[in-house]
This record gives structure tokens, sequence and C-alpha cells, in this order.
């Protein structure tokens, strides 16, 4: 056995993934990847694809080796350098993207797929328990191609529970719905794993998505995370560029740090909160998010409309400042201001957000 595997020690987690390293053919995926997930906790793990966020799933999994570091579930370690505990022996229930039922089963056969070692008894009391859980109490004579797509993922959930796993791995699995449907489903999802106390990890390239469902979330990119935090902070305290960049909308303001330290933006000066305490001169970007920028018509702060989104409840105005720059703004829909008006508008800015001076960084994205 390996020092990593003698020396690993594992508190109040259920699953400790600790500086694990992975490559394909000798290219690197994951590069000293750590976190713990505590029980009952849902995480999810976010990223643009090629990330290697699956890469991660499929290690906990352990369907792929660690070259490096370790993998453990409630203090036992399951993978390590020449170490591998095979995947029917980890506890571990896997809800993949495309469902992965069984055509020729019904919706209570999928269900009690996973329960061959049980009594009939035992296997029918659980399938009747979980077709009231996934809120599918009248489908269980039914086969897969009976049902919706967001019937299908509830019945895959089901079987993944049904063994009652120590740990829940959910890859990508709203990606095949519409946009409405997956919004609720995760939200149902979630419930359902909170009602059983279910600790997950859920992998998924769609920002909504995690903050539907997670407790916490790492930002992942180029085989490393991030950040690992609530949704919360990843939203109002990114702690890099990259992850302030990657969630919500916003656009970076050029700033100076000033004598005392605050942050002089063409918008006025700002206290520093939880930026870091630059010394006074220090050119740096300071992100607005469009929640930042209040419509205030007694503001004598004007910006020009230059574009704008109807959402229903509200427009996602893009604002140009006075000396060029550009800000997002979310206004209530009954304030119609037509491109080319100029609107009053004023800072709310309950935490502030900056970076060292990037010169391509005040540009909107596409």
């Amino acid at each position: 056995m390996t020092d990593v595997v003698k020396n690993s020690v594992v508190t109040n987690s259920r699953l400790a993934f600790s500086d694990v390293c992975h490559a394909y053919d000798r290219t690197p995926v994951l590069q000293g990847v750590s976190f713990e997930v505590a029980p009952g906790v849902i995480a999810c793990l976010l990223g643009a694809s090629g990330c290697g966020k699956t890469t991660v799933l499929r290690c906990i999994a352990g369907f792929e080796p660690v070259l490096s570091g370790s993998v453990a579930l409630d203090g036992v370690v399951m993978s390590a350098k020449n170490l591998l505990i095979p995947p029917e022996q980890r506890r571990i229930g896997v809800v993949f993207q495309d469902y992965a039922l069984f055509p020729h089963l019904t919706i209570a056969g999928n269900i009690a797929f996973g329960l061959r070692g049980a009594s009939a008894a035992e296997r029918d009391a659980r399938v009747v328990e979980l077709l009231g859980v996934v809120g599918l109490a009248d489908q269980g004579k039914k086969y897969p191609q009976e049902l919706s797509g967001g019937q299908q993922q509830r019945v895959a959930l089901a079987r993944a529970l049904a063994p009652r796993p120590q740990l829940l791995l959910l890859d990508e699995p709203f990606s095949n719905l519409d946009v409405e449907m997956r919004e609720r489903l995760s939200i149902e999802v979630r419930d359902i794993l909170k009602r059983e106390k279910i600790t997950a990890v859920l992998v998924t390239h769609d920002q909504h998505e995690a903050f539907n469902i997670a407790d916490m979330v790492g930002i992942m990119k180029d085989g490393r995370i991030e950040q690992w935090d609530t949704p919360y902070r990843i939203y109002h305290e990114p702690q890099t560029r990259y992850a302030a960049d990657f969630i919500g909308q916003g656009l970076f303001l050029p700033g100076t740090i000033i004598d005392n330290g605050q942050i002089r933006l063409e918008l006025g000066e700002f206290v520093q909160d939880t930026a870091p305490h630059w010394p006074a001169g220090t050119a740096v970007d300071v992100l607005l998010r469009p929640d930042d920028v209040l419509h205030d018509d007694a503001s004598p702060l004007q910006a020009t409309v230059l574009h704008k989104a109807f959402r229903g409840a509200e427009f996602l105005y893009t604002l140009r400042l006075p000396d060029g720059g550009l800000v997002y703004s979310l206004v209530p829909s009954h304030h119609n201001h037509a491109i080319g008006e100029k609107i009053g508008i004023r800072l709310e800015l309950d935490h502030l957000v900056a970076f060292p001076r990037h010169p391509a960084a005040a540009q909107p994205r596409s």
C-alpha cells in the first residue's frame, strides 16, 4: 500500500478527493484537484467542455484510475496510485446523461434492477417507495418509451437510489431536456436528494442548473478547481478572474486604488471590502454585475442605452457611460427605454470585486 493510502485521514466527509492527477495518453486532464463533500451535501463541478469535470466523476466512481492523490469515501481510500477498488464495491449510484434505462423492462423493473440481492418482498417495497418519492406512483407498469424525458430522468434517479448508495453521481443529468423542464426537474431533484439525505456530486456546464441544485460549487478550468465555495460566494466574491467572468453576467470597469484604500471609478469612489489592499495608484478592473447598476431617474449620472433584452419582468440594458465604459443593468420592464435614450443610474456595490488591470477586460463578452 502506498504512502498516500496510509496517510489518508478524512474527518466528517462523505467524499474526500485529494490532490488527484489523471492523464489520457500522457495528456494531463486533472492537475492536483482537491475538494471534500460532507454527508448530505449536494456538490457541483461546473465548467466548460474539456475542463476535466466528467473525469473527476469517473475517478470517484472507479471507472478511471488516478496517477496520484487519493479518493476516499467515508474515510476509506478507494483510489490511489496502484490502488483501485472496483466500482461495484464502492456503493456509488450514477445517473447518466442519456438515462441508460432498459427499454425491455418496465419502470418498476428498471428501478428494481440494482436490488438483485434483496428478497422479492423487499424489492417490491423499495420500488413502490421510490415510485412515490419521484412522483411516478402510478407509472410502474409502463415502459421507458411511454414516458416523457423528464419522467425517464426521474426513473433513472430512482434506480440509482434503490440500493441506498452512500454517494450519488449525476453526469449532466438534465442536458437532454428543454430549458423549462431542466429548471423544474433540477429543483425537484434537489428536493428529493435533501428529503432522502443523499450526498451527491453533479457535473454540468450550466451555471443556472448548478445554482438551482448545489450547496457547494467547484469552478473548473484546465483540470484544476479555480474556486470551491457556496453559489452565493462564487457569484458575489469570486476569487479568480476566470471565476468572475464565467459566472453570471458582468463587465469590468477600469479603476485606480487611491490613498484611503478606496477604488476610484468613473462612477465614483468605493470602499474595498473583499478586494486585496493594493498600494495607492494600482490600476485595477472592477466587476459590475447587472444587479449592481440601479436605474434611478433622480441620479445626476446619465448613461446611454445601447442594447436592450426583454425578459418579461425586466429588461437587461447595455449602457454606455459618459467616458465610454460599458455596464449592464437589470431594470423592471415597465421602464421601457429606447435605444439611444439617456437614463439615470447609480451603483449599489455590496460586494466590490476587483482584479489587476487586464487590457481587454472592459470589452463586453459575446
